[in-house]
């Protein structure tokens, strides 16, 4: 095996790695739970809640099904360029590193689209049932029009601020009060890693 083949070996086990782990997770959420159930893991600090948004990681959103829709395809256009720079690093001299971060964003971002492209079609809402997966009446969307399923969800520090701290002094505060999934953790690993580790690379 050459050099440049073994270059693409890791950065491709990554890709599948995360999004296996993704899948399976978000599949046995939908089938397995309604809207808004909880799973305590680890006490009240981590817990598996099931959430869905149409939007983008750690549950933003663009409003509107203009806005869904030109979200998904702008994930469908970014995801390409990724993956083709990706493969473009190791002619450029790409250290594993750099080649394992770049397949997280790649992964985590294949793995949101691949909720809202077909997500929608496969599964039945979830609201006040456990949805089915391919049911006779049909998903409860179309093409592109799925929402991003979500349940990891940290809730480290629940409270109100001391009042000393300024602005937000007094004010209920959660930490970490997003809901998130393996593919958004996989995007933020990857793009913080690129950011803290190989920034050396792109000013090369």
């Amino acid at each position: 095996m050459s050099k440049k083949q073994t270059s693409y070996v890791l950065p491709i086990v990554v890709v599948l790695l995360v999004l296996f782990i993704d899948q399976f997770l978000k599949f046995w959420v939908k089938t397995n739970m309604q809207l808004s159930e909880e799973i305590p893991i680890f006490g009240d600090w981590f817990i598996i809640h099931f959430t869905e948004n149409n939007g983008m990681a750690f549950g933003l959103e663009i409003a509107g099904d203009y806005g869904k829709l030109f979200l998904s395809i702008f994930r469908i256009i970014a995801v390409c360029l990724i993956g083709w720079y990706l493969f473009t690093l190791p002619k450029k001299g790409a250290s594993n590193g750099l080649m394992i971060s770049g397949a997280l964003v790649f992964a985590g971002a294949l793995g949101n689209i691949v909720d809202s492209a077909f997500y929608g079609m496969l599964f039945n809402n979830s609201y006040y049932q456990v949805a089915t997966f391919m049911p006779e009446e049909g998903g409860y969307s179309s093409f592109l029009f799925g929402k991003v399923v979500d349940m990891l969800y940290f809730p480290l520090y629940e409270g109100f601020l001391p009042d000393w701290i300024p602005i937000w002094g007094g004010k209920y505060f959660i930490f970490f009060r997003h809901i998130f999934n393996i593919a958004d953790a996989a995007i933020s690993v990857g793009v913080a890693s690129i950011l803290i580790f190989h920034k050396g690379f792109f000013k090369n």
